[in-house]
């Protein structure tokens, strides 16, 4: 019992001293702790030094394999695949896709090879923008600058997409790319175009460079290393490099002049990439880099240039001052004493690319619905509403001038305006032989196309159908009657819209298969401000074009186009308007944007979304006994009513 006394004595006396004295202990045991901190942070730099001065010494280096990439086991992972791409029309494309895919074989990558004419480009390369493969492309130029046959379906797609304002410009942003050209500078005039141009329109999508576009001239004489193959043999050296340095989460290729952990590398980055995440690489001060890599800054001076960002405010100026001499009637210096001369300039300066003018005043265009139907796929709103077939369907106007300047136009105001013909015609005849003839070869430009059912390209040579709505009114066209008479002749049936100004032209064109007229506001100011008509009578010509539709002895359509925050909210005034035309069909459908313009003002904002169109049908049915939802088609975000009549007859 005096021993258990003593000891809980002895540990009393240690716990009061303890606590007595806890300033003391709290003090040692902070500064024990900060020692420790600054120890670990010393160890730390030192390691890091050590790691920086001798790469091979570096810990981390242990875990990499042989090629420099992450081994699998790594939490990300930075290239996944690489994909070759070639189009080739010798073979010679094909051979250097294979050497170049062992060679990143060798690296422990998954690669594949593909050739461009067995790969549908719209779906596939928009896959590539988040898989974390890199993309090679390989193709040659051909005749007169023209892509290999397997490639051009590949390349004439690239280049709609980077010229259609439909297509977002952040379509291909992630795609990593490499490109080599195969030309021959012999052809001075078409040395390497192809590759040149699809390197442009990859950056034009927003897709990113790993390095600069190379160029191999079959030309010996010329040839930078003595021969395409030696030119293929040095770029791949470096391409291999830099994929390397990709694997190991390098965005930018290293010179090892790098200063305070940070790498600086020396050269000149391409303006035109330098807002990517990756970036193109940087040319190196030797000059074997100078002989054979190029960067689109070099094709500045070109006429198939890619504009940088400090020379476009001059570019937009120069083009400002065009527009304004040519709507004075100045081009070039010298006066356009007649309205077809400015027409003319109108149209060469204006026009998108994919259009395919027709004399001097009509155009016919392919539609993104052919070319989906084309493989097999859905068709347009007018597939669903009336059975109409898409890939044999043309679209097409003989008159590209309008009278209204509408803030929706997908022209962008670009096509001609006017209250009255002022041009020179050309005979109805030779527009439809013509247009007929444009757009066929159109359609036969998918032939051998990957997806492309044959069975539908067949049929879509044989015009079935045509959609006079492409641009401007069809119905200023003086020989309007003859042009539908002999579209019918030839079996096509015609949907023709009017934008609703030309009352008296309504009542004297014959029977159409469809008529439409566009409705696009119901009040007199929201029409004004929506459609921007010319005429200054334009509220009464557009009543008395509704009043014209209803003494029409043929089916009718009402276009009813709704911009959020404009014309959504005249359900009652839109309800009046119907009961004047008396339509078979309604079709509401909403806005499209078409991309920022200084001729509009609308956003994404104005566009509604597909349920808020259906509210808007619902609200309006409500007002119109007679008229009831029939069909709608998301994809188009439109919704057709039909008149009781037109449902009972089926």
């Amino acid at each position: 019992l005096d021993v258990s006394m003593d000891t809980w004595s002895y540990f009393h006396a240690c716990l009061v001293s303890i606590w007595l004295h806890r300033f003391y202990v709290y003090s040692a045991v902070a500064f024990g702790i900060s020692l420790w901190i600054v120890v670990q942070i010393a160890t730390t730099r030192t390691k890091r030094k050590k790691s920086h001065g001798n790469p091979a010494s570096s810990e981390g280096t242990a875990d990499k394999l042989g090629n420099g990439c992450a081994p699998p086991q790594a939490q990300e992972v930075h290239v996944a695949g690489v994909k070759i791409f070639y189009g080739s029309q010798t073979g010679t494309a094909k051979r250097f896709a294979r050497a170049l895919a062992e060679a990143v074989t060798s690296l422990n990558l998954p690669v594949e090879v593909i050739n461009m004419g067995d790969y549908d480009p719209e779906d596939g390369l928009s896959e590539e923008t988040h898989s974390r493969n890199i993309c090679v492309f390989l193709v040659a130029t051909y005749t007169e600058g023209q892509p290999p046959e397997s490639a051009a379906w590949f390349c004439k797609w690239l280049e709609e997409a980077a010229n259609d304002f439909r297509v977002g410009k952040s379509f291909l942003q992630g795609l990593r790319y490499a490109v080599f050209g195969l030309g021959n500078s012999a052809y001075v005039d078409h040395y390497n175009t192809v590759g040149r141009r699809m390197d442009r329109w990859l950056w034009m999508l927003s897709a990113s460079r790993i390095m600069t576009r190379a160029e191999g001239d079959c030309n010996v004489a010329q040839s930078k290393h003595g021969s395409i193959e030696a030119d293929f043999e040095a770029w791949k050296a470096k391409f291999l490099t830099r994929l390397q340095a990709l694997c190991r989460g390098e965005k930018k290729p290293c010179t090892g002049k790098c200063k305070k952990e940070k790498c600086k590398s020396s050269g000149k980055q391409s303006k035109e990439s330098s807002d990517h995440e990756y970036g193109t690489s940087e040319h190196e001060n030797t000059e074997a880099e100078e002989l054979f890599e190029t960067s689109s800054e070099e094709e500045a001076g070109g006429t198939d240039s890619v504009v940088d960002v400090e020379d476009l405010g001059d570019i937009m100026g120069h083009m400002k001052k065009a527009k304004v001499l040519l709507l004075e009637g100045v081009w070039n210096g010298q006066v356009l004493v007649t309205e077809q001369a400015k027409l003319n300039c109108l149209m060469n300066f204006a026009l998108f690319s994919g259009y395919k003018l027709i004399g001097s005043h009509s155009g016919v265009k392919l539609c993104r619905w052919t070319k989906s139907m084309l493989r097999g796929r859905g068709g347009c709103y007018k597939h669903t509403f009336y059975g109409i077939e898409s890939h044999r369907c043309m679209e097409a106007t003989p008159s590209l001038a309008c009278a209204n300047k509408c803030v929706f136009c997908w022209r962008h105001h670009t096509n001609p305006v006017g209250t009255e013909w002022r041009w020179k015609m050309d005979q109805p005849e030779v527009i439809l032989q013509e247009a007929i003839e444009n757009h066929q070869n159109m359609i036969k430009q998918f032939k051998g196309v990957s997806g492309v059912k044959a069975a539908r390209l067949e049929e879509a040579l044989m015009v079935k159908h045509c959609a006079l709505s492409l641009v401007g009114e069809p119905i200023m066209y003086p020989q309007i009657n003859r042009f539908v008479r002999l579209l019918h002749q030839h079996g096509i049936s015609t949907f023709l819209v009017t934008n609703a100004q030309f009352p008296e032209e309504i009542r004297r064109l014959e029977p159409v298969t469809q008529l439409y007229v566009s409705v696009d506001a119901s009040t007199k100011e929201s029409l004004r401000r929506i459609d921007r008509p010319l005429f200054k009578d334009f509220w009464q010509r557009f009543l008395d074009s509704l009043k014209a539709l209803a003494e029409k002895q043929q089916r009718t359509v009402y276009r009813l186009t709704l911009v959020k925050a404009w014309n959504v909210d005249e359900l009652k005034a839109y309800a009046d308007l119907i009961s004047l035309g008396k339509p078979d069909f309604i079709e509401v459908k909403g806005v499209t944007y078409c991309g920022e313009s200084s001729a509009s003002s609308l956003t994404m904002a104005n566009v509604p979304w597909h349920g808020e169109v259906v509210s808007f049908v619902q609200e309006l049915a409500r007002l119109l006994p007679d008229y009831g939802i029939a069909c709608e088609h998301e994809h188009s975000n439109c919704v057709l009513m039909a008149h009781s009549k037109v449902r009972l007859l089926g």
